[in-house]
């Protein structure tokens, strides 16, 4: 098999990105793509972190599929995510209620202590200490991990993308170091920014069992 130059490559796997993103849109996923481009921090509101942190924090160590069936009726235990105060005013019956749907009570309590950390601070502090070094304040909430923190911060509008372990297995097939600097080049050669190349890549990785070889950069296809 011929030896590829490090050109040819990034080329191939420029191609690759691109026809997995135009295949992944005719699927029906394009709306995933563009909400996730249309996410601003500069724009971030209480009502969206609260429930971003809470999507995060549900989807630890579980599949997005299952989340997602319960999800609305979490969302309605919780006021709709209106406001920290008012869930940290409510917290038992938002506990009893939000149980009924998801039964992990850690999980559960740690949207609750988030809320109550939001409501007495203030959103607009809290929002303030985000925008000085926004992975380490994010990472001092419950729940908030090495690897999540990233999940959290692009569902939020900043620009970095997710290191997990599917990512991870595409990196190593591409022959790139890490995940950052994969979707940067990807973002620098595509224009799409850095999370929704993330994004392409991981929603591909859910609905392609074999995905990772796609990516070999020895590969004629």
């Amino acid at each position: 098999m011929l030896t590829k130059s490090p050109t040819m490559r990034v080329a191939m796997m420029v191609a690759t990105y691109s026809a997995i993103r135009s295949a992944l849109i005719e699927a029906g996923y394009g709306s995933e793509f563009e909400w996730q481009k249309s996410l601003r921090f500069e724009e971030l509101t209480e009502t969206a972190f609260l429930r971003e942190y809470a999507w995060v924090v549900l989807c630890s160590g579980m599949r997005e599929s299952v989340v997602r069936r319960c999800f609305p009726h979490v969302t309605s235990s919780f006021g709709g995510w209106q406001s920290a105060e008012d869930i940290a005013r409510d917290a038992e019956m938002c506990r009893r209620r939000a149980l009924g749907c998801f039964g992990h009570r850690g999980k559960v309590d740690a949207i609750l202590k988030t809320a109550a950390r939001l409501g007495a601070q203030g959103f607009a502090t809290f929002r303030a200490s985000l925008e000085v070094d926004p992975l380490r304040e994010l990472r001092r909430l419950d729940y908030i991990g090495p690897i999540t923190v990233y999940h959290l911060a692009k569902n939020i509008g900043i620009q970095v993308a997710k290191p997990d372990r599917h990512l991870a297995r595409i990196c190593k097939a591409s022959g790139y170091p890490d995940v950052h600097s994969l979707c940067s080049q990807l973002s620098a050669l595509t224009g799409d920014p850095v999370p929704v190349v993330d994004l392409v890549l991981w929603r591909f990785a859910t609905v392609c069992p074999d995905y990772t070889k796609y990516f070999d950069p020895c590969s004629v296809a």
